[in-house]
């Protein structure tokens, strides 16, 4: 399996930690930081995507500074799972949607948190009532909408204040 040899070779380790603090890097910066040339970590790169280690390069954009409305809700699924296939088989199906934005099998009250994207809150009740609550092993659903986003992947949407704005209590 590739992720035993992924733990023997730091440079793909190191590429790996570089490339999750700034996807943005160039493979010129790359190679410096690995003491290594363009091409291995080109082919490294390449390697590291088609081995599915490597799933995608996103921008964090705060969207409520656009003219752009976008709803995001946490939904949090009661499922039953399968003899011999545990909640896999829910998975793909709740995967196959394009508004599922993420999905995670989780432990504690609740076997799966899926986070939707979408324009409106009547698109994403939508979702969950003709979609996502009719699916065989599904046994029961919770929303939530996001209402303001602070901190996104670690990167925060404001800027960060010293102290906070408190009226000075005179003795």
């Amino acid at each position: 399996m590739h992720l035993e040899k992924l733990g023997e070779n730091m440079n793909e380790l190191m590429l790996l930690n570089a490339l999750e603090l700034n996807g943005r890097q160039t493979v010129s910066d790359l190679a410096d930081i690995l003491n290594s040339d363009e091409v291995s970590v080109n082919k490294t790169i390449e390697k590291l995507k088609q081995d599915k280690i490597i799933c995608g390069f996103h921008t964090i954009i705060n969207w409520d500074k656009t003219c752009q409305e976008k709803v995001m809700a946490i939904i949090e699924v009661d499922a039953t799972p399968e003899k011999e296939h545990g909640y896999d088989n829910v998975a793909k199906q709740i995967v196959q949607y394009p508004e599922v934005a993420t999905l995670y099998l989780m432990s504690g009250k609740h076997e799966f948190t899926v986070i939707i994207k979408g324009r409106t809150m009547k698109e994403v009740a939508t979702f969950v009532h003709e979609k996502l609550a009719p699916i065989h092993g599904v046994k029961g659903t919770i929303t939530s909408f996001v209402l303001k986003p602070y901190k996104i992947e670690g990167v925060m949407l404001e800027e960060k204040t010293s102290e906070f704005n408190r009226l000075k209590v005179a003795a």
